[in-house]
């Protein structure tokens, strides 16, 4: 199993890079949000992988941290969402928005994926919705960890992703804002299920919040009577 590459870009496609390993090049299939955010051919980077192995094919698929891969993993594990549907998703709106949409049960913005329905959306957040608690503990732990954030991340400064360079860069604070809220609700006795809603929710209304204020805003949430 490869699950993880670090090398010289040397060619980028309209969904693909090649990745020189010491000699050998790596097609590594990516979403348009993990493209625009590469550097260019010539310049090093690495990316997190999952190898997906058919009868009559083998195709790699990159990720720029292990939330989005495991998100990738789970999205593949609904009826109807094969490899191409995930890189979709994922591309849409990356692994911190999809985790909220999930927590939400908010199926309409994963409709918003080129090729997703909205009976398959509507299929992927129902079946998924008890999994974002999990990979948003995934992203902390990541977040928490420079050895991983530093080999993951590119060397070279990233181009505009489709949602800002500036809200792709800001992307790891904000899961660990998130995950640590959720493990702080948790610690509080309220369920995976429930907390991770009320953090996503108030992570939505409040982008930029701290751990401490998204806390308090999904305590609000989850009060008695709201």
């Amino acid at each position: 199993m490869i699950g993880r590459l670090a090398g010289v870009i040397v060619h980028r496609g309209a969904d693909h890079v090649v990745i020189d390993v010491r000699g050998v090049g790596y097609v590594v299939h990516v979403s348009e949000r993990v493209l625009a955010g590469l550097p260019g051919v010539g310049e090093a980077a690495a990316l997190w992988t999952e190898l997906l192995v058919r009868e009559d094919l083998m195709q790699l698929f990159g990720f720029r941290s292990l939330a989005e891969k495991e998100w990738h993993r789970h999205l593949t594990s609904v009826q109807g969402v094969g490899a191409k549907a995930s890189m979709a998703i994922l591309g849409a709106l990356g692994p911190e928005a999809l985790g909220r949409a999930i927590a939400l049960g908010d199926w309409s913005a994963v409709a918003k994926a080129k090729g997703v329905g909205p009976k398959l959306a509507q299929r992927v957040t129902a079946e998924l919705k008890d999994k974002a608690p999990a990979v948003m503990a995934l992203a902390q732990e990541a977040a928490a960890d420079p050895l991983i954030d530093d080999e993951v991340a590119p060397v070279a400064p990233a181009a505009p992703s489709p949602g800002g360079g500036a809200a792709a860069g800001a992307a790891a604070p904000r899961a660990s804002s998130s995950a640590e809220a959720l493990s702080a609700l948790g610690n509080l006795g309220y369920a995976p299920g429930e907390a991770a809603a009320a953090v996503a929710e108030a992570a939505g209304a409040a982008p930029e919040a701290d751990t401490g204020a998204l806390v308090r805003a999904a305590l609000k949430l989850l009060a008695p009577g709201r």
